[in-house]
């Protein structure tokens, strides 16, 4: 799980080849309340989008019990095509068509359900669900934000997989895997954290993982230090953005900590 604003990783794990989706869904939720110490009254103001692999209705229905905001894709399909036949009135969107069902019991909260109708390529209609504590203007603003998530495959994990090498070092063992994956979360947020000390409104500001450790975290230089305090920032004049790259690492090295 990533924070993307900040770029940082707040929960890593590593499961079992034949463990689900829907099996990680507690846990994770469970270790981002201890990682950002969530109260009762900060969990009604997070929000949790979530795709269908972890959207089984048990499931579901535990987070909005816990007190959270849910955007979620319901994974039944036999529900999906139960609830497509109790909507009343379908709205084109693009090449589907939207329609609000009755909410099912069980939530602990008032939820809205949308449903989208997509013809495949035989005739044939295929249905899916989605389940909200959000209000939204229209389906159509919903359906929108739903398909905005997902910035997390981005901003962790290809970048994580091109700059610091995971997809290219495997362990064989479980435990050593799981290891190698908290070592790549360290590294990962060492880097966040240098972005947001030192390259934010600079030229380097559009920088990602992999950028900073090819194009920047190997420049040829010195950095010399008195006392604990930066002295000197000597960089090779003739590689390009020496001079940006300095401003950056005193800025870096002289912020509070």
């Amino acid at each position: 799980m990533s924070a993307l604003k900040y770029r940082e990783t707040i929960w890593s794990d590593v499961f079992p080849g034949n463990y689900h989706t829907v099996h990680a869904l507690r846990p994770a939720v469970l270790a981002t309340e201890l990682a950002l110490d969530l109260s009762p009254q900060q969990r009604q103001r997070t929000l949790w989008r979530l795709d269908g692999g972890s959207g089984s209705e048990k499931e579901l229905q535990w987070l909005v019990a816990r007190g959270y905001q849910l955007v979620g894709k319901g994974m039944n399909h036999h529900r999906a095509s139960s609830l497509a036949k109790q909507v009343k009135r379908w709205d084109p969107f693009g090449k589907d068509w939207l329609g609000e069902a009755p909410a099912p019991a069980g939530y602990a909260r008032p939820v809205h359900v949308i449903v989208k109708r997509k013809r495949e390529a035989d005739g044939c209609f295929h249905h899916t669900y989605y389940v909200t504590t959000l209000s939204f203007p229209s389906k159509r603003l919903f359906q929108t934000f739903y398909n905005a998530r997902g910035g997390a495959e981005i901003e962790q994990f290809r970048n994580d997989k091109s700059g610091l090498g995971l997809e290219a070092r495997r362990k064989r063992d479980f435990l050593g895997q799981k290891a190698y994956i908290w070592l790549t979360d360290l590294a990962h947020n060492l880097l966040a954290d240098f972005y947001h000390r030192a390259l934010v409104d600079s030229r380097f500001a559009d920088y990602g993982p992999k950028r900073i450790v090819r194009d920047l975290l190997h420049f040829p230089g010195r950095l010399a230090f008195s006392d604990g305090h930066l002295q000197q920032v000597d960089l090779l004049s003739q590689k390009q953005f020496a001079e940006d790259l300095r401003i950056c690492l005193e800025r870096f090295c002289n912020a509070p900590r």
